[in-house]
Formats: C-alpha cells, sequence, structure tokens
C-alpha cells in the first residue's frame, strides 16, 4: 500500500478536493461530461477538482493474455484531462496487489491522501476487489470518512452509451467519423518523424514516416484523409497505414505526406487526426499503377477536406 499512498499524494496542493476515478481511455465525450460536473460541483464546494487515473489498464492485469492498445497514450490523457479543467491529474500504477485492495481501503485511501471531500463517479462505475464498490455502495462506504458521493449518468449517442469499447469497434471497422464523433475530435496519432527508405520520395509523393508507439490502437490498414500537425504549422494530408504489399513490405508502418508542401522534417514531432478512410490497402501491379492511385487519393482527399475542414 505504500506505493499507492505515495502516487496519490504526489501533485495533490494543499486544501480539500473533489475526485473521479477511471482509466480513461480516449478522454471521450462521457469523460468530458464527468469531469465537468465534477469540477462544477467542485466549485460550488471550493474543493480542487482532481482525477485519479490508473495505468496501466485494469484488463492488462486480469487478463494478461489479451493484447491492449490505449486509444490515447497516458501523457495525452493526462494533458486532455487537464483541458478539461482538472486542478490535479494522480496516476496509480494499477497492479495485482492493488486490485486486491477493497473499495473501502481505497476510499480510506483517498480521504487521506488526497484529502478528497467529494467523489464523482459515472453511473456504472465499480470500485475495488470484485467490484464491490457501486455507487450506491461507495456512498455507504465513504460517509465515515466524511466524502459526499455523487453519481453521474451516462452520455449516449444514437441512443447508445459513448464508451471506450464503442469507440474501439468503430475504430476497428474505420469509421473514422463515428470516432470522431463520439470522443468529441479527431481520433489523432502522435510520435517522431523518422528517417525511412524514402521510397515515397522517389515515386513523387514524399512521406512522413511516424513512429507511433506500438501500445497504440490503429485502425484498419489503408488510405486516410487526414490533418497533421509538424514543425510548428498545419497541413491537410493523406496517411497510409499497412504494411506497403507492393513492396513486399511486412511491418507495419504510418506514413503521411502532406499536401503542397517540401521540405525535410526529420526529428520533429508529428500529430495527425484521421479523419477519413479513403479505401484499404491492396497490392498493386507496381510502382506506375501505385503513383496512378496515389493521384486518385490525393484529388480525393483534397476534395473531402475543402468541403469539410476549415483551413
Amino acid at each position: 500500500m505504500l506505493l499507492v499512498r505515495e502516487e496519490l499524494r504526489r501533485g495533490v496542493p494543499p486544501g480539500g478536493s473533489a475526485v473521479t476515478l477511471g482509466v480513461f481511455d480516449g478522454v471521450h465525450r462521457g469523460h468530458g461530461a464527468l469531469v465537468g460536473r465534477l469540477c462544477r460541483e467542485a466549485g460550488a464546494r471550493r474543493l480542487t477538482p482532481g482525477v485519479v487515473t490508473f495505468h496501466p489498464s485494469p484488463i492488462s492485469v486480469f487478463r494478461p493474455d489479451i493484447p491492449l492498445a490505449y486509444l490515447e497514450s497516458l501523457e495525452r490523457r493526462v494533458e486532455l484531462l487537464g483541458e478539461l479543467g482538472a486542478g490535479f491529474v494522480t496516476v496509480v500504477s494499477f497492479t495485482s496487489e492493488l486490485a486486491q485492495v477493497s473499495a473501502g481501503d481505497f476510499v480510506r485511501l483517498l480521504a487521506e491522501e488526497t484529502r478528497a471531500r467529494l467523489l464523482v463517479v459515472g453511473g456504472d462505475f465499480a470500485l475495488g476487489r470484485g467490484r464491490e464498490g457501486t455507487p450506491e455502495r461507495l456512498a455507504e462506504l465513504a460517509a465515515p470518512h466524511g466524502v459526499e458521493v455523487i453519481s453521474v449518468g451516462l452520455v449516449a449517442e444514437e441512443g447508445s452509451k459513448v464508451s471506450s469499447t464503442r469507440i474501439r469497434q468503430a475504430l476497428a471497422a474505420g469509421e473514422m467519423e463515428q470516432v470522431g464523433r463520439l470522443l468529441g475530435r479527431p481520433y489523432s496519432l502522435r510520435g517522431p518523424v523518422l528517417r525511412g527508405d524514402e521510397r515515397g520520395r522517389r515515386i513523387g509523393f514524399p512521406t512522413l514516416n511516424i513512429g507511433v508507439s506500438p501500445d497504440r490502437a490503429l485502425p484498419p490498414n489503408g488510405v486516410y484523409v487526414c490533418r497533421a500537425g509538424v514543425g510548428g504549422a498545419r497541413y491537410n494530408a493523406v496517411t497510409n497505414i499497412g504494411v506497403r504489399p507492393t513492396f513486399d513490405g511486412s511491418s507495419r508502418q504510418v506514413e503521411t505526406h502532406l499536401l503542397d508542401f517540401s521540405g525535410d522534417l526529420y526529428g520533429e514531432h508529428a500529430s495527425i487526426d484521421l479523419l477519413h478512410r479513403l479505401r484499404a490497402e491492396r497490392r498493386f501491379s507496381g510502382a506506375d499503377a501505385l503513383i496512378e492511385q496515389i493521384g486518385r487519393d490525393v484529388a480525393e482527399s483534397r476534395g473531402y477536406l475543402s468541403s469539410r475542414v476549415p483551413a
């Protein structure tokens, strides 16, 4: 419990706090509503709103046989939660030991280490060993420690709950517009610009080889309309995610062609917003056929961007 105590108290400002808990993978619209309610309730009580986020996801502890890819990096999750208004974000390591802590003991730790006076959770939230800490049970457990519990209703889109699971399903289907609606922003990938084999440059369509972390969730292999941020500027772009079968590639890569740009951006950090899936990745008969298709992809991307995305 010593590690949990140290992590919980890290970065907590003086005075009382209002806290919400969760993994917050993706920091989607449902999370935004939860943190928004937290901030309003905290303000009314003159408390500092804070988020306790668990990493890695409990799934990786309970089901280590299931590979888990995140909708958002931990660093970006912390940034987004701060942008939503959290006065502090505390990352707690989810371990097999923590998984055995009861809901009552964890609430006591929150009260002692974060000076929590208010706990705001989603209506389907459950905390502690055996998921015993439902909102109703948490209210009973927290009262002796002077902690109030508020349960927040769930956010729905087209009649279904906005959730990380639903976003993963849409992402796996390449439905980028749906992913963006559920997140409340386009799905974004980030990473350094790496030096590749420069094959794109040789065929007239230079690309940025973006080093995306292997623990990030990717959509299906294919070609995507994008907006890219790199070198302090924003560009319209086309991104290929895949193995480049025309050239007998084997490793999955994220390569972005910036429209109307020429220059060297190696070493820069790039972010790409995936807006729309144009087509699946496929093998072409040779470089000439691929070049013709890329030209069509670029033209289609320009049309999509000019009609939907402000410059």
